[in-house]
């Protein structure tokens, strides 16, 4: 099992060689696309990124649950934060989801929810602003009512299977 990695590059450098290419030189190709690449990915990640933490950092994620605190009936109050990040950032859904499962635990009925939220959405938003970047798309309004619908159809899911269906 530890020859693996190594096993794959010496048949890529012997598979090379057969074909008569020059590794090292397809490899700095290689390299370039992806620095090319992600150059594209960089600006609407960084605006993703910075719009998410400015919103905990304000506060004004908290008062927006407090908004919809009306569906808290429905949804524990505790799993918003997570099912309003998720769409725009997976590692901000993540440390929400750790603050979640450190607070109340892994095995409670806020726990589950969370982590099955965590695991039957996206990051809609992330995934677009990446995609669409590196595709010059130009009708991405077009993507995101079907995203959000598929986002929602994951949140209440979760809900209802960790609530009614007593898992």
């Amino acid at each position: 099992m530890t020859y693996i990695i190594p096993a794959i590059i010496a048949f890529v450098l012997v598979y090379a060689l057969i074909k008569k290419q020059p590794p090292y030189g397809i490899f700095l190709s290689g390299a370039r696309d992806g620095m090319n690449i992600a150059a594209v990915m960089f600006p609407p990640l960084v605006a993703i990124l910075t719009a998410v933490y400015m919103l905990r950092a304000s506060g004004a994620l908290d008062l927006f649950i407090s908004f919809l605190s009306p569906i808290t009936h429905f949804m524990p109050a505790e799993v918003l934060p997570l099912a309003l990040i998720r769409p725009l950032s997976g590692s901000g859904a993540l440390g929400i989801l750790t603050d979640i499962l450190n607070t109340h635990g892994a095995d409670g009925n806020i726990g589950r929810i969370a982590s099955v939220m965590m695991g039957s959405t996206e990051t809609t938003f992330y995934c677009i602003a990446v995609y669409f970047a590196k595709t010059r798309a130009e009708h991405t309004l077009r993507a995101i009512p079907f995203a959000a619908l598929g986002d929602l159809t994951g949140l209440i899911t979760a809900v209802l299977l960790i609530n009614f269906m007593g898992m």
